[in-house]
């Protein structure tokens, strides 16, 4: 069962942190250039398939990982695209957890697998970038997915 999350940007009143946790989103592509994302069931909004970093694998299985369970697709890492560790930026969870951000965004190509949902994911979907504004989406998704297609020499720091 998931938990509900309320995020906080830069706000005077959010609760403060009392952990960090290292976490990835994966911007993932068809051959139509269309963006995998899912309709997440801890806040209801659209998002870039992602997760918390585990003991014992590395950033990258993380990644693999994560698409594997929310999406059902397999995916292979290409390239970092960006991180993101603003300390003003903070996750509220149920349980009392008050998250800091520390994600990590990675472009990674689609190898096999086939659509399916989880307890994370109400909705598995491909969509066109230049349709994003039709989806609630938190303002750092839609950060994440517009650095990554800007198509930088580095990643974007932040």
């Amino acid at each position: 069962m998931s938990m509900g999350r309320i995020d906080y940007i830069d706000d005077p009143e959010a609760p403060k942190a009392n952990s960090v946790v290292p976490s990835v989103v994966a911007i993932v592509r068809d051959d139509d250039g269309r963006i995998l994302l899912i309709h997440k069931t801890d806040n209801n909004l659209w998002a870039l398939p992602g997760g918390g970093h585990e003991i014992g694998e590395s950033i990258v299985g993380t990644v693999v990982r994560e698409v594997k369970e929310e999406t059902g697709y397999d995916v292979e890492v290409e390239a970092l695209t960006g991180t993101y560790t603003n300390p003003g930026h903070v996750m509220a969870y149920d349980d009392g957890e008050v998250r800091q951000q520390f994600s990590l965004a990675f472009r990674a190509q689609l190898i096999g697998g086939e659509a399916r949902t989880s307890s994370e994911s109400r909705e598995v979907v491909w969509w066109e970038p230049e349709r994003l504004d039709e989806l609630e989406m938190h303002p750092s998704m839609r950060l994440r997915i517009q650095h990554a297609l800007e198509g930088r020499q580095s990643p974007a720091l932040g």
